[in-house]
């Protein structure tokens, strides 16, 4: 983590944060298998953490607000990834810091693969960087050259931006050469949710949501992401043609006019070359669904989401609000209850999202999950479990994912036991 100046067009350099270098950080990319360690190096002047969202992975290595990286510290952690491929990402999460040390530009993507799924990974695009490539989404403001950090006072849910950065490039484009591109596509935004669609208004296919491949491609003309949450999708395109990716009016489900609601924007443009490399087809089955049956729920639990806290509380580091039993379903109702969009975003595992308000989700959330979109007053049902992985005195965070109020206190503490076992006590200090 390391401080340094980017160009965006402002009329001088932009101090910004990166992981090796000036803003965000390298694409990781790791196997199903293999055993990985990442060395994190504080070379900032203020304490921060790196937490991998997504990831399946021991307390003790989650990189939540337990540990503290400090000016000049360097941190290891180890872990082996058991999961199948996906498009995970990795960002601070320092307590009440989190969505300044990510506006100022510390993330990254963390791909995994799996080698169960080379078949279908063969038939998709997979070519990094030429048929399958990373959409960083972040909104800005700027003050002059400098970034704004203080736009928030303007929006309940955070600072919103009005110059859009895909990877830190202002204005993007993309060269395409074959006849489909995946682009892996991230909200990496603090506070703004997002409308994807084209400008033709062409129907594209959704491959993958947070957690890895759907079931099925799930076809679609627009594609909600909030903060936090991830989708690869592939577009078909034409030689010599060139398509837009917008986001449109998110409308009063976005939060409404003051909350980014009536805002719009271009956010990349694809210009096909005048001749394109054959590609195949996407398939038609390309993962086996979740594996989690509403017949097997042991337990409920109940979330409300309200101003900046969850179910009436606010975070408390020396709290532990929920014990959840290792290798166990449980159905968690997370409801929004107030007039403010939110989302809800779990630590350490993935879910599946049973029902959104009462009814089946659509075909692009039949996937693994480990953040869904909470808009004003609705209602989401999920399917919950954790395997591997206990600790009863290291908690996994819930919370919403609109940074802001996630530094607030709209976050709350679980661990993870084995049947029988009670909760500990939060190691003091908070340095595990």
């Amino acid at each position: 983590m390391q401080e340094g100046s980017s160009d965006f067009g402002r009329g001088g350099p932009t101090p910004t944060w990166g992981f090796n270098g000036a803003y965000l950080g390298p694409t990781l990319r790791a196997a199903r298998g293999e055993r990985v360690w990442v060395e994190v190096h504080n070379g900032l002047d203020e304490t921060s953490t790196v937490h991998w969202p997504g990831m399946h992975l021991p307390a003790a290595m989650d990189g939540g607000p337990h540990r503290p990286v400090d000016p000049g510290e360097t941190w290891t952690p180890e872990w082996e990834i058991d999961q199948p491929a996906a498009t995970l990402w990795y960002h601070p999460h320092p307590h009440g810091e989190t969505a300044r040390h990510v506006y100022r530009g510390l993330a990254g993507m963390f791909l995994l693969d799996d080698p169960a799924q080379a078949e279908v990974a063969e038939s998709l695009p997979h070519e990094y960087g030429v048929d399958d490539v990373p959409v960083i989404v972040q909104d800005k403001r700027f003050d002059g050259s400098r970034l704004d950090e203080d736009g928030s006072v303007f929006s309940g849910i955070g600072l919103l931006g009005d110059t859009l950065l895909v990877n830190g490039t202002v204005g993007p484009y993309f060269d395409v050469t074959t006849e489909r591109v995946r682009l892996r596509l991230l909200n990496g935004s603090t506070a703004r949710t997002y409308r994807f669609g084209f400008d033709d208004a062409r129907s594209f296919d959704v491959i993958a949501s947070d957690g890895g491949l759907l079931p099925a491609p799930a076809p679609v003309d627009e594609l909600w992401l909030s903060p936090g949450e991830r989708a690869e999708v592939v577009v078909t395109m034409e030689p010599g043609e060139d398509a837009v990716l917008r986001s449109e009016e998110t409308g009063q489900r976005g939060g409404g006019r003051f909350q980014g609601g009536s805002d719009r924007f271009d956010v990349l443009q694809l210009r096909a070359a005048a001749e394109l490399a054959r590609s195949p087809g996407v398939p038609a089955r390309l993962a086996a669904a979740p594996d989690l049956s509403a017949d097997e729920v042991t337990g409920t639990r109940s979330f409300r989401l309200t101003g900046t806290s969850i179910n009436g509380k606010q975070m408390d580091m020396d709290r532990i609000d929920e014990t959840v039993t290792v290798d166990t379903i449980e159905r968690w109702t997370v409801r929004n209850a107030d007039g403010s969009p939110h989302n809800f975003h779990v630590h350490g595992t993935q879910f599946v999202v049973e029902r959104l308000d009462g009814a089946p989700p659509p075909a692009e959330l039949a996937g693994w999950k480990d953040t869904v979109f909470v808009p004003s007053g609705a209602e989401v049902d999920l399917l919950v479990r954790f395997t591997g992985h206990t600790d009863p005195d290291l908690p996994f965070m819930f919370h919403c994912h609109l940074l802001r109020h996630e530094d607030q206190g709209m976050m709350g503490q679980l661990v993870v036991v084995e049947p029988g076992e009670e909760a500990g006590a939060v190691p003091e200090g908070h340095d595990h």
